[in-house]
């Protein structure tokens, strides 16, 4: 027999005589000072334009659970997509509820769409509106400070649990919501029982219901592909749960929950490194579409035959993919958050990351890294990181389009997965380089180019070493020696022609990084003056720049070519 699939539009005072739980694999709640405010505007604009038309909030996705209670029956709705607007809505009436100390009549009905109170006579027991069965913190903050009337008012505990760095992601961003709505009701209190009534009349979603599980996830995905506004993690994550036991979802979900919070906002962009490490391709399409056709797909496309053909897939749905997951998802912990100078003894390995996360810009180098250090953990990591950043550096800078450095990417993920031996690995033909073009670029103009920072940097790595920690100022900017534009009456255009400016300027050899904004008026000073008033306290971070000034007294064209020479010879050695 089909499966019954419900679907019907209701308003707030509708929605809140249903009843939801939140099950224990859904996600945080996440929803940010923004969103909740964007609510809030939304709609009360929408009533102030016309009291009479409907505002459209969004949509639910429900798994319908029957449930008995002291020989009472119900019907508990468990929510899979659309909890991040309901969890606000109801901190939201919680909110109104507390604040409408002069109308008991109103407190008393909002306070039902927040906690239905036990009632012998009518055989009605306890209950929450919501359950939150994502975190038992979570249930015990909302029986606390929600539930209980006037419960939201406690702005100072709110603003505690809110900045609190121990306390569970959903139970700060609640607390922010409730501040939130409440700083809005206070401001708009003169109008608050008219829009309490458009809100709680006027304002609808749509919700699509069934009782199997299997069906709900399915509708889940289908109003995600359809143009509802979830994130690709959210979707990867329903369609992964509905494959385990209902043992498994609760673990797994939890440990979900746990990566999400650590990642935040750049989740997805976590595992679109996993995609990569998998696929070993280009992205060309979005990543849930990467993952249903080249991770999880039994066939695949063969280009000789022109048609497809069997394949075992790259990973299974469900357990094996959250044990992937979670294994690099440790792995990454342990390559970004450990102080490995504790165990190696100095900073290689830490200014190496460091430098090509403030270097590259793009982060396509964080999945070599990952695939390396999970396979071979610090066994000849320094030097493999070494051979990474030699490879794709040099790439940049020797202007490979973005499609062959990205294969390269991928050539170097073939060789560590195919590799029995860290130091045969870095043997690969895969790790060269184009030396003469590299020596070409980077003695002409490189003022200008993406990549010039970044060469200071390395520059800075290499007369750093390994003893101290590198720091890259987060304002850092590239600064002329000899400037772009000295006036006629300085002692650089008594000093150099101007086709020996012309020629020299924008070489490396003449510049260098400082901590702080450029002041152009300053940084035409000549020469000495420049040194003691301009530089002194802009380059305390940064060792290329710190060597010059205490090794050149004077800036002539032969002081220029020289510290050029000298630093050319640097990068060539590790190039």
């Amino acid at each position: 027999m089909a499966t019954e699939i419900k679907c019907e539009k209701k308003v707030i005072r509708e929605i809140f005589n249903m009843w939801y739980c939140i099950p224990d694999y859904q996600r945080a709640y996440v929803w940010d000072t923004d969103q909740v405010r964007d609510l809030l505007d939304d709609t009360i604009s929408a009533y102030r334009e016309n009291k009479e038309a409907q505002y459209f909030l969004g949509s639910m996705v429900l798994k319908i659970n029957e449930k008995s209670e002291n020989n009472v029956s119900y019907t508990e709705y468990e929510l899979l997509d659309g909890q991040q607007r309901i969890t606000t809505v109801f901190l939201i009436l919680a909110c109104m509820r507390d604040m409408l100390t002069d109308y008991p009549q109103y407190q008393n009905s909002l306070a039902g769409f927040v906690y239905q109170a036990e009632d012998a006579i009518l055989q009605q027991p306890e209950r929450m509106r919501i359950i939150f069965n994502i975190r038992s913190d979570v249930r015990d903050f909302v029986n606390e400070h929600i539930k209980p009337l006037h419960g939201t008012c406690d702005s100072a505990l709110l603003k505690d649990k809110m900045q609190a760095k121990d306390v569970n992601i959903s139970i700060r961003n609640m607390a922010n919501a409730m501040l939130v709505a409440h700083e809005f009701l206070e401001e708009n209190k003169s109008d608050i029982i008219g829009y309490l009534s458009y809100f709680l009349n006027k304002v609808l979603m749509i919700y699509v219901a069934t009782e199997e599980l299997q069906d709900a996830f399915q509708l889940f995905t289908v109003l995600n592909n359809r143009g509802v506004k979830l994130s690709s993690s959210d979707i990867l994550k329903a369609e992964n749960l509905k494959e385990l036991s209902a043992a498994d979802r609760t673990s797994w979900a939890t440990r979900w929950e746990e990566m999400e919070t650590y990642f935040g906002e750049d989740f997805d962009k976590f595992l679109s490194h996993i995609r990569t490490i998998l696929v070993k391709k280009k992205q060309t399409t979005t990543l849930l579409k990467e993952f249903d056709e080249f991770v999880y797909s039994n066939q695949e496309y063969d280009r000789t035959q022109k048609k497809y053909v069997p394949r075992t897939p790259i990973l299974r749905r469900g357990r094996d993919t959250f044990e992937l997951l979670y294994s690099y998802y440790h792995t990454y912990q342990e390559v970004f958050d450990t102080d490995h100078s504790v165990v190696t003894g100095d900073y290689e390995i830490t200014n190496y990351l460091k430098l090509m996360e403030t270097g590259f810009g793009a982060d396509y180098w964080i999945a070599p890294v990952l695939d390396y250090y999970r396979k071979y953990r610090r066994r000849g990591f320094v030097a493999f990181l070494k051979a990474l950043d030699r490879k794709l550096s040099a790439d940049w800078i020797t202007a490979a389009t973005p499609t062959v450095r990205m294969e390269n990417v991928n050539a170097i993920l073939r060789e560590i997965e195919a590799s029995q031996d860290s130091a045969a690995l870095l043997q690969s033909k895969t790790f060269t380089i184009n030396k003469s073009d590299f020596e070409r670029v980077i003695n002409g103009d490189i003022y200008g180019r993406s990549f010039a920072k970044y060469l200071l940097l390395k520059l800075d790595l290499i007369y750093r070493g390994s003893s101290t920690p590198m720091i890259p100022q987060a304002i850092a900017s590239i600064e002329h020696i000899l400037p772009r534009n000295p006036s006629a009456d300085s002692q650089w255009v008594k000093d150099f022609s101007a086709a020996e400016r012309e020629e020299w300027t924008n070489k490396l050899g003449n510049l260098v990084l400082i901590s702080r904004r450029k002041n152009t008026s300053q940084g035409n000073r000549d020469y000495v003056e420049k040194k003691e008033k301009y530089f002194e306290k802009n380059i305390e971070m940064f060792p290329n720049s710190i060597r010059i000034y205490q090794n050149y007294p004077e800036w002539k064209l032969s002081d220029l070519k020289k510290n050029h020479s000298d630093v050319v010879t640097e990068l060539l050695n590790v190039y």
